[in-house]
């Protein structure tokens, strides 16, 4: 197989994969938005997924590294939606409130605010407030209690429209403890946006996004899954 048709089948493995999850679970696989993680991907790699029209929402984690590539005229001709995954420093808010159409990992009204004020005129800038779900210092995010009510502070600002919550589970959580993780996740997002119709719960990665779907996640985000160099493991 060349790496086109690698790259294609990855595609295949994961849509299927997510719509067994959904089979499990009774859901819609409308529902769910793939994330498409690009930060370690290659650009040709990138680039043959994009013309073939398999991914338009793509996560990045570092606002240089996305503004490199997304600037680039091959890139920028795709009708993409924008996502950044990795954690936002003040400093780089303005730089991010340009290029991104979706912040996922908010944990602070003073970045909300900084971002805001650097919106170009007439964007809506789309967020998700960012939970922490391990002990881990290194890890981003606020406590549930803490981004509940970071929801309702951002529902004040007038240019940005928060609209779920984005979780990281633990490397190497067993199921059991990746669904008691979860559920708690799930309950308070139906509770905050159960009348808002754009929503987006964004849990689960390459490693454990069909648990994260069986439990309610709508905007999984899945990067080596898709550019694996080969087909072993997927």
């Amino acid at each position: 197989m060349n790496r086109e048709e690698i790259l294609i089948a990855n595609f295949q493995k994961v849509a299927s994969a997510l719509s067994a999850a959904c089979r499990r679970s009774g859901r819609d696989p409308k529902e769910i938005t793939l994330l498409a993680v690009t930060k370690y991907a290659k650009d040709s790699d990138v680039l043959t997924l994009l013309q073939k029209g398999l991914i338009k929402h793509i996560g990045e984690s570092r606002v240089q590294q996305a503004q490199a590539r997304w600037e680039q005229p091959e890139f920028a001709r795709f009708n993409t939606v924008k996502h950044l995954i990795g954690h936002l420093q003040k400093n780089k808010a303005a730089k991010a409130a340009q290029l991104f159409d979706f912040i996922d990992s908010l944990d602070s009204l003073e970045t909300a605010e900084a971002l805001e004020k650097n919106l170009p005129q007439g964007k809506t800038l789309r967020t998700l407030v960012q939970v922490k779900l391990t002990d881990k210092e290194t890890q981003s995010g606020l406590p549930l209690a803490e981004a509940r009510k970071l929801v309702q502070d951002l529902k004040k600002l007038s240019h940005i429209k928060v609209c779920g919550y984005m979780a990281i589970a633990p490397q190497g959580a067993t199921e059991a403890e990746l669904r008691k993780l979860f559920r708690p996740l799930k309950q308070a997002f139906d509770e905050d946006f159960s009348n808002q119709p754009e929503r987006y719960l964004s849990l689960g990665m390459s490693e454990d996004f069909e648990t994260a779907v069986e439990e309610g996640s709508s905007l999984p985000r899945i990067g080596s899954k898709l550019f694996a160099e080969n087909l072993e493991g997927l």
